[in-house]
């Protein structure tokens, strides 16, 4: 599971997961400056450590790197919530109570995305979302399920996370 970003680590993968681009230490150091006095070292570390937690991946370009998020701003926030909620000794409740905290947009929000997963769903699943074994009404192992990638967590090497659109 990930672990929560840092103020300065959110502060970089915020830049980082707007502009959608390969980004120099340079780049992000200029518009954090904006904000807050900070050493370019700094930046430089932030980054260096976002690396080795398999954040962002990054290609030399000349003497600097260029990086890039591993996975989305989406994936990162589902995660974390997935994270918390499994944590929880009862789960219904603790959905009832994060409900009950959200705005009607939010809601909205759900009411979407519930929509859109159900759409997705293949025919024949059930409404838990889990393929049926046939003629018994119970759910299946769901072989051939993608596993879960979580950001954060160290890769072996060469591995790949979700590559940004337009890559």
């Amino acid at each position: 599971m990930p672990r929560q970003l840092g103020d300065l680590e959110d502060a970089v993968m915020t830049r980082v997961w707007q502009w959608n681009r390969p980004v120099t230490v340079r780049e992000v150091l200029e518009d954090l400056q904006q904000e807050r006095s900070i050493a370019y070292t700094t930046v430089m570390t932030v980054m260096d450590n976002l690396h080795q937690k398999g954040w962002v991946r990054r290609e030399v370009d000349g003497r600097a790197y260029r990086y890039t998020a591993v996975s989305t701003r989406a994936a990162y926030a589902a995660a974390l919530m997935n994270e918390a909620w499994s944590k929880s000794d009862n789960p219904a409740a603790a959905l009832v109570a994060f409900f009950g905290m959200m705005s009607p947009e939010q809601r909205r929000s759900l009411e979407d995305a519930v929509r859109m997963a159900r759409a997705d769903r293949p025919e024949g699943d059930d409404a838990e979302g889990g393929p049926r074994e046939e003629g018994t009404g119970e759910e299946g192992a769901g072989e051939g399920a993608p596993a879960e990638d979580h950001p954060g967590e160290r890769r072996a090497e060469g591995a790949e996370g979700t590559a940004e659109a337009g890559r």
